[in-house]
């Protein structure tokens, strides 16, 4: 995985916790949301790299 990848994936799952905590403090359950599923597919995205290195080695 490019070391740019890991970096905007990380960065990614990092603003959807704060999205997340937001939201949640000021009950805004739409910005909650929208910040699990960023980190959901920050996630899915680092899998995928994952998979891609593993089968470069």
């Amino acid at each position: 995985m490019a070391f740019d990848d890991k970096v905007g994936n990380k960065s990614e799952e990092i603003g959807g916790k704060v999205k997340e905590g937001v939201g949640r403090a000021t009950d805004d359950e739409q910005l909650e949301a929208e910040g699990k599923t960023d980190q959901t597919t920050s996630n899915l995205k680092q899998a995928g790299e994952k998979i891609k290195d593993a089968f470069k080695h």
